[in-house]
């Protein structure tokens, strides 16, 4: 029978395990809202809340089996399984001893306690202990603002109160056997209901601040610690102890907390043993999706964090997919760069992917080896996704930043109109579980922000432009190749893009031209658009072109336009302002930040191809009105500037890793 009891004890602490790391999961995926309707409505959270109470009522079987001293040191197996499951599997000599501890504390206490009978006055006693015991760790896990103490706090405040639940259980169940059960076993019952919610809400924050075998640890731990402590001290359970006895059981409780601590120490410092962490000199890699030579916004905005960042004295390594499909490491502007296998894709000549067996395993070698301070995503698919799969297995704090709309991706992978709603609903859902595992998420304006909570991601992501170099486009000297006005595009020709819809109003304004620039899947059929309405001598596509010709190209303009709907910031406008140039662009989701309607530009109704001729127009009549606008467009891109933006993330990378943050640098602008 003891071997069956200890074999059941086993699988009860896996139940146990498995609990902590689906609850905390799911906990941490809705940081910022622990409430109790919203975590019902998690399937983790609910599973983890089922073996939750499989593994209580195989541990309780157990007890009914064989001695506390056998199963109750079993039980503390948790630890080490939630460490693997974590993969802290470095943290196991750790762990081991915290087991050893704490088992062997459980064996002393259990050889030498004696069986008393719990009095209503004794276990009344015993709650107001218990409630100074939670009170202190409670505040500690309340008033931090630090994620390992918080996690300490109040997973020591989880156990403190799960402990006391063992003094009113023995109560209940001495009542009951005696058939003395009355008011009082009542009474007690609820106390039971009231310590395990109260214990619950505890251990519920502590998966929220900090990795699960940390909050396993601490309630392993404290909850024998204080059931013996109280037995012991209020109940006259400890009256055959000797003095011996008395002292190794102290040596063991102190090596079991030891152990806590030091789990926590690495929990809070596994990220990075090498470099302090400061934000002064970090470690940080850039996952992305797209990369130059890459050309698209997501692949420039990736590049110009990337080279600030290193500008500014950290050692940036970037994970990215290869344009070529080759795995190699390269150094590249003042980056390191790590290109992961790829492979061409039906969709798009230039769209790669990566595929997850081969993403995963590279990025896990490449975060171990490397031990950055931080990672920082720009997408959720498959690079972004194992990034910050391992980093949070690594303990490596994370920020994530968004530029994904399912609309983007409608064009390329050619999705039917009837299918789009649903698919466009399971992308947000499957965007929400990825980002879930940062520490800090943002997006590039308010209305991005606005749009990811729209769409059920948790209230906590923050604005932050993604910035530009604004002197490198101001400085550029105008190259003008004829007289006629000309109105510039630059961006992937895809069916969001809309480009269409600027070469029909092309076509109603008299002597202005167009230049776009960029490739794309709608490229072929626009071309014959343009023919086939006479303007085909007006309207130049001219492919992607080189960094030095997209500058002249926005020295050369009269005006630029963004016609597309789904853009989140778009590099490109902002890049045109910076070159001093007006703006005509939709009046869809974020583009009206960037434009202040009849001071540096207009916006248009999208599908309104008469009033887009009429505002480009209206722009180019008068070369004073183009100047005038493209001053002010230079006045308003001025809060764009890179270094602002980089000094904005500085702040994140800070509160993501639990550092100190200066609160002129949280007073985040779009």
């Amino acid at each position: 029978m003891t071997w069956l009891a200890v074999a059941l004890a086993a699988g009860g602490a896996v139940f146990f395990a498995l609990a902590a790391r689906l609850q905390h999961a799911a906990v941490h995926a809705s940081e910022g809202s622990l409430k109790v309707l919203d975590l019902l409505r998690r399937p983790r959270w609910l599973l983890g809340l089922v073996l939750l109470v499989v593994g209580s009522v195989v541990h309780a079987v157990a007890l009914g089996m064989a001695p506390l001293s056998v199963v109750q040191p079993v039980g503390v197996l948790a630890i080490g399984v939630t460490a693997v499951l974590d993969g802290r599997r470095r943290d196991l000599p750790v762990v081991v001893l915290t087991t050893f501890g704490v088992g062997a504390f459980v064996f002393l206490a259990a050889g030498s306690a004696t069986a008393t009978t719990v009095a209503p006055e004794a276990e009344l006693h015993a709650g107001l202990v218990a409630l100074g015991l939670v009170a202190v760790p409670g505040l500690l896990g309340v008033l931090s603002t630090r994620p390992t103490p918080r996690a300490l706090g109040f997973g020591a405040a989880g156990g403190v109160a799960y402990g006391y639940v063992s003094v009113l259980m023995r109560s209940v169940s001495q009542d009951v056997q005696q058939g003395t059960a009355g008011l009082t076993t009542a009474i007690s019952a609820t106390g039971i209901v009231v310590a395990l919610l109260v214990g619950g809400w505890f251990i519920q924050h502590a998966y929220a601040a900090g990795p699960p075998h940390l909050a396993v640890a601490c309630l392993t731990v404290v909850d024998p610690l204080v059931a013996v402590g109280l037995g012991a001290a209020l109940l006259g359970e400890a009256a055959r102890t000797g003095g011996f006895t008395a002292l190794a059981e102290t040596v063991c409780a102190a090596v079991a907390v030891g152990g806590v601590v030091v789990l926590a120490r690495n929990s809070s410092s596994s990220h990075e043993t090498e470099n302090p962490v400061t934000t002064d000199a970090l470690r940080i890699v850039i996952a992305a999706e797209t990369f130059p030579p890459d050309v698209n916004g997501a692949a420039r905005f990736a590049h110009r964090l990337a080279t600030g960042l290193a500008g500014r004295d950290h050692d940036v390594h970037v994970i990215c997919l290869s344009e070529d499909g080759r795995a190699r490491t390269e150094q590249v502007d003042g980056l390191t760069v790590h290109r992961l296998r790829s492979h061409r894709t039906p969709f798009h000549r230039t769209f790669r992917i990566g595929v997850p067996w081969e993403v995963s395993g590279e990025v896990r070698s490449l975060l171990k080896r490397l031990r950055p301070n931080l990672v920082h995503v720009q997408a959720h698919f498959v690079v972004g996704r194992y990034v910050l799969k391992h980093a949070r297995e690594l303990g490596i704090p994370s920020v994530a930043t968004n530029h994904f709309m399912p609309e983007n991706l409608f064009g390329h992978a050619k999705v039917p109109a009837w299918f789009q709603g649903a698919a466009s609903r399971w992308a947000w859902r499957d965007l929400g579980r990825v980002f879930g595992r940062a520490n800090v998420v943002t997006a590039p304006t308010p209305r991005a922000v606005e749009l990811l909570h729209d769409n059920g991601f948790p209230r906590r992501a923050v604005p932050v432009s993604c910035g530009i170099d604004i002197d490198r486009y101001r400085s550029r000297p105008s190259v003008r190749t004829n007289e006629e006005p000309t109105v510039l595009f630059v961006g992937r020709l895809d069916e969001e893009k809309r480009v269409d819809e600027l070469v029909r109003a092309v076509a109603l304004v008299p002597t202005l031209k167009a230049d776009i620039v960029g490739d794309g899947s709608c490229r072929a059929e626009w071309e014959m658009l343009a023919r086939d309405l006479g303007i085909a001598d007006r309207v130049r596509f001219r492919g992607f072109v080189s960094e030095e010709e997209l500058l002249d190209a926005y020295a050369g303009c009269d005006v630029f336009c963004m016609p597309g709907i789904a853009e989140l910031q778009s590099l490109a406008t902002m890049e045109a302002m910076a070159a001093g140039k007006p703006v005509v662009v939709a009046d869809a989701m974020a583009l009206p930040h960037l434009c202040n309607q009849g001071r540096n530009g207009w916006l248009f109704t999208p599908g309104d191809v008469s009033g887009l001729a009429d505002r480009l127009h209206a722009v180019t009549v008068d070369r004073a009105v183009t100047a005038r606008m493209g001053a002010a467009s230079l006045d308003l891109i001025a809060t764009h500037a890179i270094d602002s933006t980089l000094e904005k993330f500085e702040a994140l990378y800070a509160r993501a890793m639990g550092l100190p943050t200066p609160t002129r640098e949280i007073a985040l602008a779009a």
